[in-house]
């Protein structure tokens, strides 16, 4: 994992995938463990000097579960002032989506948008590195 300090972060926008891949590349690197991680930014595409790893959310994704992710994640977002998240999930295996990894995207993305929480993007940082999750790899 890249050190990368807060006056970098607090000055680049991650107005592109391309950033925001590099960006999560040099926070959070290869996968060691299994947790979703959760990064804002604000209007400007900035990111917030907050980082939050979620590591007790079920291996299965029923609606309960991720409609309660997506509340959390709204909480966090009005206090922190955000007004986007990015979805990173950690779980160390290879590269290739599996269908827990696809069902928990499709789930959680379904309710953000239902609790008016807006997804930025959603990245797999697995064994050996970051990769990009599209909405196509788990809506098609």
């Amino acid at each position: 994992m890249t050190e990368i300090s807060a006056s970098t972060a607090n000055q680049q926008p991650l107005d592109t995938d391309e950033l925001i891949e590099q960006r999560v590349s040099a926070l959070i690197g290869r996968a060691s463990r299994r947790q979703l991680w959760l990064l804002f930014l604000d209007d400007d595409d900035i990111q917030l000097p907050m980082l939050v790893p979620i590591d007790d959310f079920p291996v299965q994704p029923r609606p309960a579960d991720a409609h309660a992710l997506a509340t959390g994640v709204a909480a966090i977002m009005e206090s922190a002032g955000a007004v986007r998240v990015i979805l990173v999930w950690e779980r160390y295996a290879g590269a290739d989506l599996s269908q827990l990894d696809r069902a928990w995207a499709r789930q959680l993305s379904a309710e953000c948008a239902a609790a008016g929480v807006p997804v930025r993007a959603q990245l797999l940082s697995h064994k050996r590195g970051v990769r990009w999750i599209a909405p196509d790899d788990y809506l098609g």
